[in-house]
């Protein structure tokens, strides 16, 4: 069976976000073009990865001789989204891979996710990658875009509970006690 592209070429709107409150929150890479969106769940240390792989892409694109985009240094403010995600949040596949690229020939990072696949065996692993995933999301930003979309990502991911300054582990909003063996 083919993959189930879905395709977000130069889109409306791409975010990370979450839904829940602090401490439950479930976070959402999430791409809207025209009315179609689409909704692929992940972990907040894939959004962290994603906003840092991103800017070290574009860093290196600041650098390079020849390099004809302008890429920002910094996220321009009114690019940078600050709206929860589009609501209702509709998960089409939770992440399992992810892969990054650039797209020299229109100015754009690629943003390429597939979804996880459960394995019971190191067997089953190996055959996995040889087989087309069943679904997948193509997110194509342009330089400007992205930037803002890492910044974003950073803020989703910084707004979560404080952390002790005892322990360093997240501090629940009725409350929190320190590990003896953390402190």
């Amino acid at each position: 069976m083919p993959t189930l592209v879905h395709l977000h070429d130069w889109p409306d709107r791409a975010v990370i976000g979450t839904v829940g409150r602090p401490g439950q929150r479930t976070f959402y890479l999430q791409a809207r073009t025209g009315r179609r969106t689409t909704s692929v769940a992940m972990e907040k240390e894939w959004a962290a990865v994603l906003a840092d792989k991103i800017d070290l892409i574009l860093d290196e694109l600041m650098t390079e001789d020849g390099n004809r985009y302008s890429v920002p240094a910094e996220a321009t403010p009114e690019l940078v989204d600050e709206d929860p995600v589009d609501q209702p949040v509709e998960e089409d596949f939770r992440l399992g891979s992810m892969r990054l690229s650039w797209d020299a020939a229109t100015g754009q990072v690629v943003v390429e996710a597939f979804p996880l696949v459960e394995v019971e065996s190191e067997d089953e692993a190996a055959a996995l990658e040889e087989i087309e995933p069943e679904e997948a999301m193509i997110l194509r930003m342009p330089v400007g875009s992205a930037r803002a979309f890492a910044e974003r990502a950073r803020r989703v991911v910084r707004a979560g509970r404080p952390l002790c300054p005892r322990c360093g582990e997240p501090v629940d909003p009725d409350g929190h006690v320190c590990d003896p063996g953390d402190a």
